[in-house]
């Protein structure tokens, strides 16, 4: 099979996809709004990457920057590279600016896969919005979501049938490991590898370290925050203002490629997001055998098992969240069975390898 993507090439996510279609024999091709990163795809040279050139800024700015010249371009841009690449299957990854872009290319047949940010806000900004969204929908052959609360939200807008496909974890990469730690061997690591934007709720889990140190002042806790964003001086304010700096390490970005060490650097994994349409990362570190809690949003509580692989409190609650953090440091057996149980549940249904033949099946059967 051709399979041409159109994503943002320069995502983790789209690189492990394009790859993985690649590694099974198929000729993988990606569309990008912005100039793709040559680097991250130096050693897939048979993957052909296509672009508009168009800023990087794009990415970072939304959907409402992107003018409607910028999309007359991109279809003008895709029916070309369709023409010459020749697809079986055109595969929009995002279905509001990728989506469009394929709806508008008027290939058939056509994938969209939901990301989350595309169905939970992009539609709510105005009818406008609604209206792209709803039209990049109706289009689609198949629509592919990765998380049950996303599927539901996306039946809003469109009378399709939305396949699950959910997000998988390499287990082979992700798996508990002894690693070179930023921490001391018998420090008890508590953190969040995350983005660090307001959505993602890091300043929740500050406040409820806080607690947990002030009520086990005589173990060794420690704080690892990692990841980059437009709340790490905010963030990193409020922990001295706590009285944490000698406790918290902000470990900055960490390259997908070493996401796995700093898993295994942590004892308890934390996400304590106000919105979330999956769970990749808190998936990652159930797969390396660690106890995680969850605030209750989005697709996080489809992928822990409350009381068994983690806990899953109230978002926004700093309190419930330290009640949670206690009795895993107080209970060191509960925290390595429910990280054990963790990795098991990962193995089950959420192994990568299953995830990649599941898409390789629903694209044979659209063929068909």
């Amino acid at each position: 099979m051709r399979i041409l993507l159109l994503a943002d090439s320069n995502s983790p996510h789209t690189l492990r996809w394009s790859k993985s279609i690649r590694d099974c024999n198929h000729t993988v091709g990606i569309f990008s709004l912005h100039t793709p990163d040559h680097e991250l795809y130096k050693d897939t040279a048979d993957i052909s990457l296509f672009s508009l050139n168009a800023s990087r800024e794009l990415q970072t700015k939304g959907e409402r920057s992107i003018s409607k010249l910028i999309y007359l371009k991109a279809k003008k841009k895709v029916k070309q590279i369709i023409k010459e690449f020749k697809p079986d299957i055109v595969h929009s990854h995002y279905a509001s600016s990728y989506g469009l872009i394929g709806a508008l290319s008027g290939f058939h047949p056509y994938i969209v896969s939901l990301w989350g940010g595309d169905v939970f806000s992009f539609p709510k900004k105005s009818i406008i919005y609604k209206q792209i969204l709803k039209y990049s929908l109706s289009k689609a052959d198949k629509i592919l979501s990765t998380s049950r609360i996303m599927k539901e939200e996306a039946s809003r807008y469109t009378d399709n049938e939305i396949l699950l496909t959910p997000f998988g974890i390499d287990i082979d990469r992700f798996t508990p490991r002894k690693i070179n730690s930023l921490f001391k061997a018998d420090d008890l690591v508590i953190g969040t590898i995350k983005t660090l934007e307001k959505n993602y709720g890091v300043n929740f889990l500050i406040e409820a370290f806080a607690l947990v140190k002030k009520k086990f002042s005589n173990k060794p806790l420690k704080l690892l925050i990692a990841g980059k964003g437009t709340q790490r001086n905010f963030l990193e304010d409020m922990v001295k203002k706590l009285g944490l700096e000698n406790d918290t390490i902000f470990a900055g970005y960490i390259d997908h490629n070493n996401v796995q060490d700093y898993h295994n650097m942590l004892d308890i994994y934390v996400a304590m997001s106000l919105e979330e349409s999956f769970g990749v990362a808190v998936l990652e570190a159930s797969a390396c055998g660690k106890p995680v809690i969850v605030s209750n949003v989005g697709g996080l509580p489809e992928v822990v098992e409350d009381r068994k692989t983690g806990f899953i409190v109230e978002k926004g609650n700093s309190k419930a969240l330290a009640d949670s953090l206690s009795k895993l440091i107080d209970e060191p057996e509960l925290a390595a069975s429910m990280g054990n149980e963790g990795r098991k549940k990962v193995i089950k249904e959420y192994d990568w390898n299953e995830s990649v033949n599941k898409m390789i099946s629903i694209y044979k059967t659209i063929l068909n």
